[in-house]
């Protein structure tokens, strides 16, 4: 997947593809949606499948002081859009020029001058330009009908529950504590990725070595400890079970909130692996314990029950 951040200047081959816009923050059944229209687009008038998304989030640019809330971080986004056969990624940055773009500067200057699009895909709720002004109507209108660039609209989607897809839910779910919830409103279990870094080695002191992730701009699920299945990036490889702490590890005096995983049955070193550990169920909140012992102890319990879970958990 080509991957461009300006829509200035670009080669020939990397204009005139049928685009999905949106934020696609979470891939979520109605992302997916748009990406699947987009295809059959891309293959009918035999173009490029290309996708137009921002960075940073429109919303972290409005409200930088706001916590992190991504469900799909940078390199997490771009790997499902890889996935879902794009084989051009507009990443576009979200500054003050970009924001202060009218819709029809958007759609003139990015969309079709920029990156000379044939066709636009998009959901039935996107608005853009200056002060969100710009809707699915302006769009076809300018788009459409001024500049000849053909625009389909996707209704909203169902997930697997029968609730609306939406990223929102899916940050309420994940906030409560419901990742089984929130993994039947993406389609797939809920993920935190990225590179296993160095601890402190307590764990490993305590009988129960672990894998830790930064959880960076993820969104802060529910503080407290999960059931969860580790899948290495990049490649074919196993998927260990394991059980994990996510949060800022009060018995040992922590203040960086990250994830801890405790792999079953792994023994080795997977230092600087890029790892996409998976939350299943959530088994309890985090706490603080009076002293090691009782925190091995605890860990001990939660991992029996992690594994009893586990046990019953459907394969893939």
């Amino acid at each position: 997947m080509r991957i461009s951040t300006s829509y200035s200047a670009l080669p020939a081959e990397a204009k005139g593809a049928a685009v999905a816009i949106g934020n696609f923050d979470g891939v979520h059944p109605g992302h997916r949606a748009v990406l699947a229209r987009a295809n059959a687009v891309a293959e009918r008038l035999g173009v490029p499948l290309g996708v137009l998304t921002f960075e940073p989030h429109p919303r972290r640019y409005f409200q930088p002081a706001v916590p992190p809330f991504r469900l799909t971080p940078p390199p997490a986004k771009r790997r499902l859009i890889g996935e879902a056969g794009a084989t051009h990624y507009y990443e576009l940055p979200f500054d003050a020029a970009m924001a202060a773009l009218t819709a029809e500067a958007f759609i003139e200057r990015v969309l079709i001058e920029g990156l000379g699009v044939r066709h636009v895909v998009v959901g039935a709720g996107f608005a853009f330009g200056k002060g969100r002004t710009g809707t699915v109507s302006v769009l076809e209108h300018v788009a459409g009908h001024t500049g000849g660039v053909g625009v389909t609209v996707v209704a909203p989607v169902s997930a697997s529950d029968g609730a609306l897809a939406s990223s929102t839910r899916v940050r309420e779910c994940l906030v409560r504590g419901e990742p089984e919830r929130a993994a039947a409103l993406l389609g797939r279990n809920f993920a935190i990725e990225g590179e296993v870094l160095h601890g402190d080695k307590r764990g490993r002191q305590l009988g129960f070595p672990t894998v830790n992730l930064p959880l960076d701009d993820y969104l802060r699920p529910a503080f407290g400890v999960y059931a969860v299945r580790a899948v290495p990036l990049g490649g074919n490889g196993p998927r260990w079970s394991g059980v994990a702490n996510l949060g800022s590890r009060p018995t040992v005096g922590g203040t960086r909130a990250q994830l801890e995983a405790h792999l079953f049955d792994f023994s080795g070193d997977l230092y600087g692996a890029r790892l996409a550990v998976e939350l299943l169920a959530f088994i309890r909140p985090e706490r603080k314990f009076d002293g090691l012992d009782a925190l091995k102890a605890q860990i001990a319990e939660d991992s029996a029950r992690a594994r009893g879970i586990l046990a019953a958990w459907p394969a893939g």
